[in-house]
């Protein structure tokens, strides 16, 4: 791995089966030079947070269309408290009012993305947020 690359991990937690979103959050990503590494369908806050040590990333992006975002975005952040690596920062999106988006972020979710987000202004944020070590990918 190159010196410097950003390192995100990507989750579905809960019972949210829709999983397009991420995915082709996922591969945005990867196409602008980030390192992913996509945890699958029905996570636990437990096993996105240890597989986010595990994999030491910067970041973890949580994609919620189930309405739970009020439960387990929190709870992906008390884990990451209690396993002490609150350095992982959380953002994500998904179908999230923005009353609860601002309620999130005071929780300390980093960003929250909404329906309509250009792939562009998320590959931006994360550029911006943890380096622009990431750049595209050459074609070819």
């Amino acid at each position: 791995m190159p010196e410097g690359r950003i390192r995100i991990l990507t989750a579905k937690v809960g019972l949210d089966g829709h999983d397009r979103g991420i995915k082709v959050i996922s591969r945005a990503l990867r196409d602008a030079g980030v390192e992913v590494i996509y945890t699958g369908l029905h996570q636990t806050p437990e096993q996105v947070v240890a597989s986010a040590i595990q994999e030491d990333v910067d970041g973890i992006g949580i994609s919620l269309l189930s309405g739970a975002h009020m439960t387990l975005f929190p709870e992906v952040l008390a884990r990451l408290r209690e396993r002490d690596a609150q350095d992982i920062v959380v953002f994500g999106g998904g179908i999230v009012p923005p009353d609860d988006a601002a309620q999130l972020r005071e929780l300390g979710v980093d960003e929250v993305f909404t329906p309509g987000t250009r792939l562009d202004d998320i590959v931006a944020y994360v550029r911006r947020r943890f380096g622009a070590a990431a750049t595209p990918a050459v074609p070819g």
